[in-house]
């Protein structure tokens, strides 16, 4: 593993000119993120949430764990007319074996990333997942922690959380 920074030009980053080298640069970024967020992510089982002081609730949904990869839904609810509302709402997919982290889905109203229905290009793959890096940064710099912290707690299944349009 390399040690933390961003290997990109700053101005290749306004060009909007990501190289496969980058990404996986940054996926690794979101490994080293993610495993401080949750250092037992492999064996989480789940929904888990952490709750810090003067910040909203972060809830970690273990989806599947598989021997080298684990399938997460990482989000925060918001109060909305009759329901709660996701924002950001990410599936990222944790890859052990090669200590990456990438967005499977990101769907979030703050900033237009994802745009087309179409496969994915290089430019909307690094959006999401340079997104899902500042989240998972901001994350961790507040203090939240899933697996083996005081904050987290782990919650049985909710019947009031409509996460279908996640799965």
């Amino acid at each position: 593993m390399r040690a933390p920074g961003y290997p990109w030009e700053l101005k290749a980053l306004f060009d909007g000119r990501p190289t496969v080298g980058w990404l996986m640069d940054l996926c690794e970024e979101n490994y080293r993120h993610l495993l401080r967020l949750a250092p037992a992510v492999r064996t989480l089982e789940g929904r888990c949430v952490s709750r810090m002081d003067g910040s909203m609730d972060l809830h970690l949904d273990v989806l599947e764990q598989t021997p080298y990869t684990t399938l997460v839904h990482l989000t925060y609810f918001f109060a909305g007319s009759d329901t709660r509302l996701p924002d950001p709402d990410a599936r990222v997919r944790v890859y052990h074996d090669s200590r990456q982290v990438e967005v499977v889905d990101l769907r979030q109203r703050a900033l237009p990333l994802n745009m087309g229905i179409d496969r994915p290009t290089m430019a909307q793959k690094w959006r999401v997942n340079m997104f899902l890096s500042k989240w998972l940064s901001y994350c961790v710099g507040q203090g939240h922690r899933f697996g083996s912290s005081e904050a987290a707690v782990t919650m049985p299944p909710a019947s009031d959380l409509d996460l279908s349009h996640t799965c």
